[in-house]
């Protein structure tokens, strides 16, 4: 028998698939969750076997990971709540309608100049005058000044659109 090694085995890194990738890959000047992640699994795979590492450099080493993960992800929320903010200040100086319940129960519809928008809870609120009204339950907005509608009205439409 020949001890001769076959010259058509290809060794995984160097698959043609993987040295595209490779090359197609943009280098990043921020290291990320996916290279903290490839570092650990690097020193796992290359630990000496004599002397492996310990339990708590690996917890230490997860938690680390695990502020990484956290913090890139807190960047993402950071950048949509920038956006939100942002378009949700075109509000300031126009006027707005929203609905609210009375003492007796009865939906009034309530009108006011946004003075400024505030971020609470993860809501986005427009301040008219003291009131703070939760964007979601904006029903107009308008550059002119709005009118309340009186209740009467509103129950007399809601009776003539069936």
């Amino acid at each position: 028998m020949s001890d001769a090694v076959s010259t058509r085995n290809v060794w995984p890194n160097y698959d043609k698939s993987n040295v595209q990738a490779a090359a197609s890959r943009q280098p990043s000047a921020t290291l990320g969750k996916d290279q903290f992640l490839a570092i650990l699994v690097t020193q796992l795979r290359n630990q000496d076997p004599m002397q492996p590492m310990q339990d708590k450099d690996f917890i230490a080493q997860m938690a680390q990971f695990t502020s990484v993960e956290q913090l890139m992800n807190m960047s993402g929320e950071l950048a949509l709540m920038r956006q939100s903010i942002g378009s949700a200040s075109s509000l300031i100086g126009k006027f707005i309608e929203w609905n609210e319940y009375d003492d007796q129960g009865d939906v009034t519809s309530l009108t006011g100049k946004v003075d400024s928008i505030l971020s609470k809870d993860g809501l986005l609120y427009a301040k008219s005058g003291d009131k703070e009204v939760a964007l979601d339950y904006v029903v107009a907005i308008s550059e002119n000044e709005i009118e309340p509608k009186p209740p009467e009205e509103e129950e007399e439409e809601e009776v003539e659109n069936p």
